[in-house]
Parts: C-alpha cells; sequence; structure tokens
C-alpha cells in the first residue's frame, strides 16, 4: 500500500459535499474515505454544530472516519473522533453584549416580510450565532424559496449591513452562512481558525474545496489564505471532479 502523501485536504460540507442541509450521497462517501483518505490527510471544516455534521455525513461513524472535523469553523476541533479542544462565543463577549445583539436580530427579523416564517431564528452555537430571517425549522421546500428570494431581494445582504452598522465596535464577524442564515462569531473565528490545529502536523500543501468563497462568504477568509490551496466549486459532483484534477498533480 503506498505511503499517503504530507498532503490535506479541506471540505466544507453544505453545497460542497452535500446539498444544503442534506446527507451525504454514497458515492460521495465511497469517493473521500476509500479513495480520497488512502492519499491524503481529510478534514471537514464547518460553520455547524458537530449535531449536525454527524446527521450530513449519516452518521457518527462515517464521521469519525475523517482525519479531523472542525465544528463551528474549527472552534470545536474533533480529530480522529475524538474532541480536542473547544471555545466559546459567550465568555469571549460577554452576556450584555449578547443579549443585545439577539435583542436587535430579534427586532429586526419581526419587521421582515418573507415568503415564509418558521421556527428557531437565533440558535447558540458554542463559539457563534447562527441568524435565519426564515427560521430554521423550515421545510426544504420553503428553505428553497427562500433562497430564491433572498437572491433577488438580498434579505441577508441588507441585515448584514445593518449588524455591521449597529455592531462596529463588538469585533465582530457577520457571513453569510450556508444558504438560509448569517454567522455571527468574533474577528479571526473564521474558518482559518481551524488551520491553527493542523500547523504542528507541517503539510507541504493544504487544498481547501468551498462553494461560498466570494467576499461576505463564510468560505472566503480560508479560501484565500496564504496557507491553503483554495477551490470554488458549485456542487457535490464539481468537487469530485475538482479533487480528482488535484490527485492527478500530486
Amino acid at each position: 500500500m503506498s505511503v499517503r502523501k504530507n498532503v490535506l485536504f479541506l471540505f466544507d460540507v453544505d453545497g460542497t459535499l452535500t446539498k444544503p442541509r442534506q446527507v451525504i450521497k454514497e458515492e460521495m462517501k465511497r469517493f473521500l474515505l476509500e479513495e480520497l483518505k488512502p492519499r491524503v490527510s481529510v478534514g471537514l471544516v464547518s460553520g455547524s454544530d458537530y449535531t449536525k455534521i454527524v446527521e450530513q455525513m449519516n452518521g457518527e461513524q462515517v464521521t469519525n472516519e475523517f482525519d479531523y472535523v472542525f465544528c463551528e469553523n474549527g472552534l470545536m476541533q474533533y480529530q480522529n473522533g475524538v474532541l480536542k479542544s473547544k471555545q466559546s462565543i459567550l465568555n469571549h463577549i460577554g452576556e450584555q453584549k449578547l443579549q443585545k445583539l439577539i435583542n436587535f436580530a430579534l427586532k429586526y427579523m419581526s419587521d421582515i416580510e418573507l415568503p415564509a416564517k418558521r421556527g428557531n431564528f437565533v440558535e447558540f452555537r458554542s463559539s457563534m450565532i447562527n441568524i435565519c430571517p426564515v427560521g430554521r425549522s423550515c421545510s426544504q421546500v420553503e428553505r428553497e424559496q427562500f433562497s430564491a428570494y433572498d437572491m433577488e431581494n438580498k434579505v441577508r445582504e441588507k441585515f448584514v449591513n445593518a449588524l455591521k452598522e449597529k455592531f462596529s465596535d463588538y469585533g465582530l464577524t457577520f457571513a453569510l452562512g450556508g444558504q438560509i442564515s448569517i454567522d455571527v462569531f468574533p474577528a479571526g473565528w473564521d474558518k482559518t481558525y481551524c488551520l491553527n490545529h493542523v500547523a504542528e502536523a507541517n503539510y507541504d500543501e493544504i487544498h481547501f474545496f468551498g462553494d461560498k468563497t466570494e467576499k461576505g462568504g463564510n468560505d472566503y477568509e480560508i479560501f484565500s489564505d496564504k496557507r491553503t490551496i483554495g477551490h470554488k466549486v458549485m456542487s457535490p459532483e464539481d468537487t469530485r471532479a475538482e479533487v480528482k484534477k488535484c490527485l492527478n498533480l500530486l
């Protein structure tokens, strides 16, 4: 069996390995773990929490087969299935500022009219706040309906601008997260944070694959970081094709 290259392939999840909030397809799972992993180290980096990543990877057994799983942009770090470290946005900015942010977001969303509104508009994660105008309890049809409406009306973009103006002195980053939400986290706690965890491995190359790579998207910082070779992809099928191109050059 050939020795693995000293190279790391890091993958966003939503829109990159799976369709937004859907489960990974069996052929993609086999490709990553049976064809790719024997040749290079493989990791996941997502703004989602561990539970959501496990759901999308179709179970904890599959999730733990990845060399690295970086939840919440790497603020929760798993290596070979073991939790190694985690950070807290609450400890970082404090309850008072956190409540002001949440109260403003809820009031702002109460004035927006959308094709549909459901539940779970603000989700508290250990290292970030996820704000969702349509509500994370929406169905897949409602999710896609909001995504189309958002593209035309820039609902999230306008929301982000309002948050930036209101909380300019909080030291926070506001980024479009996935299809329907906004991620809020301390400056520097973007996906480049996960690179701190692999620095000691001294990889010859780190390749990152993501779909939200434009400025303002939650893949932008790691995609454009000088420590990574960024690859913009548009779908799981596109990701697989791009990975194969990279493997041919190793």
